[in-house]
């Protein structure tokens, strides 16, 4: 039996009170669109970047397939360079990742003029330590082939491939920081646009250099060196004359191209941590591969596939880490703290839709996908138990992109270095050193990537709902 009150209660819930209604429709609309207003956004940011480092990928591969026609010197020469090149290059993470916080935290406050005076500064920064990382590598290019182990004729190849891609670090640095800072300031197309230019130019220069066409030489080696030297040469050379042009998000003029200690600063101090954590990964990534080799030349070469997979894999989540970076610091600027934070959930809930899409088919196809790169059967069972671990990692992943990128484009870029050092060193190399000592079988390798992307993923999205980067002052 239904009690008056009760009565009343329904009573008033039948009848409604049509203002109040209409209102909660109106606001629940206003909500809705707000949300495909951001995701529109969001995707607006990522796609450009995720076909960007796409087109990267796909050119590094047909470089590879061009010297891979020189021999097997030729490979270990170029890979052994590229190595080099990746550590020396780590250092421009630190310009890159100041210069995007920075510029989007300026463009969300309207002020173009101090994200343009941090362009400047931090094009000069990255000049200026490029040149000073690449001295000493030049200097003892053969010297630095040779601590890996490599032959002679390696060596010699190496070294002289060094050399000449090294003269492409500065021109990479002011092309990366141009990137950065556009990708900050809402502009992901322009920097694809270049690297469209730039990744033509390179394959070109590698058909034409390393094979001798159209009347030139061959120079095997140093012809895909020296063909990144003018690709990246040609890509900053278009991107400083697109800024001094004015018809960009950002301008740079070659007025005040002066150095300035305070902005200089202010871009190192929020982006070296970021470098550090680049560092300590590439280091790390040394120690997990040599827990491999002690299962045999197998266990390596799966590991080799694997990485070239995970490569293709990761990139929604570069995509979605730069429009989190992007968005969260320009609504920190416009002191919307609240809008940045639903910027970086929505950004991390798409990339983990689509991550965990891209795993469930590399999961499913994973035996096809390793029997392209090898015709072993040892190697292609080692690389199929590898590549359903990263499928299964790929959510995981997700967050770790993009929550770091969301916690970068706040500033607060020490905590990210923290949890790599947590999940990278204290899990994933830890239980893989476990599993060698108690003489596991591989895939328990594998699967200490899991504790690892776990670790990660768990400190990031904590450290992001704390709220803790909303008050941090750049």
């Amino acid at each position: 039996m239904t009690s008056t009150t009760e009565s009343d209660d329904v009573a008033a819930l039948m009848e409604g009170d049509p203002p109040s209604y209409a209102w909660t429709v109106e606001a629940a609309a206003s909500l809705q669109q707000q949300r495909s207003d951001l995701v529109r956004a969001i995707w607006a940011l990522a796609w450009p970047v995720i076909l960007t480092f796409l087109l990267e990928s796909l050119v590094g591969l047909v470089d590879t397939l061009m010297v891979g026609r020189l021999g097997a010197e030729a490979v270990a020469a170029a890979g052994v360079g590229a190595q080099i090149l990746s550590a020396v290059s780590v250092a421009m993470t630190a310009v890159g990742t100041g210069t995007l916080a920075l510029v989007a935290r300026h463009i969300g406050a309207r002020e173009p003029a101090e994200a343009n005076q941090v362009l400047r500064q931090s094009v000069i920064a990255a000049f200026g330590l490029s040149v000073i990382a690449i001295v000493p590598v030049i200097v003892f290019a053969f010297d630095s082939v040779a601590l890996f182990g490599v032959d002679e004729g390696v060596v010699a190849q190496g070294g002289a491939f060094v050399r000449l891609v090294m003269l492409s670090i500065p021109q990479s640095a002011i092309l990366f920081v141009i990137g950065s800072g556009l990708r900050g300031a809402g502009d992901t197309r322009t920097p694809l646009l270049i690297g469209v230019i730039v990744n033509v130019l390179n394959v070109a220069g590698n058909y034409v250099l390393i094979f001798g066409k159209l009347g030139l030489p061959a120079l095997g080696v140093r012809g895909s060196a020296l063909a990144t030297t003018i690709a990246f040469t040609a890509g900053s050379a278009l991107g400083l004359l697109l800024l001094a042009r004015g018809r960009l998000v950002l301008e740079m003029g070659w007025r005040g191209l002066r150095p300035h200690g305070g902005t200089i600063r202010r871009v190192l101090v929020i982006g070296y941590p970021a470098a550090g954590e680049q560092l300590i990964m590439q280091i790390g990534f040394f120690f997990y591969l040599a827990f491999a080799a002690r299962y045999g030349t197998s266990a390596v070469a799966a590991y080799f596939i694997g990485v070239r997979i995970l490569a293709l894999s990761f990139l929604p989540g570069y995509g979605f880490a730069a429009a989190a970076a992007a968005l969260v610091g320009q609504n920190l600027g416009a002191r919307q703290p609240q809008l940045a934070e639903r910027s970086g959930w929505e950004s991390n809930r798409l990339a983990m839709y689509l991550m965990s899409a891209c795993g469930i088919i590399i999961f499913v196809a994973a035996r096809p996908i390793a029997a392209l790169f090898v015709d072993d059967a040892n190697v292609v069972t080692d690389a199929v138990s590898f590549i359903r671990t990263l499928a299964v990692a790929q959510p995981l992943m997700g967050v770790d992109f993009t929550i770091g990128g969301a916690l970068r484009g706040a500033g607060d870029t020490r905590f990210p270095l923290v949890a790599v050092f947590v999940g990278f060193y204290g899990c994933r190399l830890a239980c893989a050193y476990l599993a060698v000592l108690l003489h596991l079988s591989l895939p328990w390798v594998w699967f200490a990537l899991m504790g690892d992307y776990i670790a990660r993923a768990a400190l990031k999205a904590w450290r992001f709902h704390s709220g803790h980067w909303k008050h941090i002052i750049l």
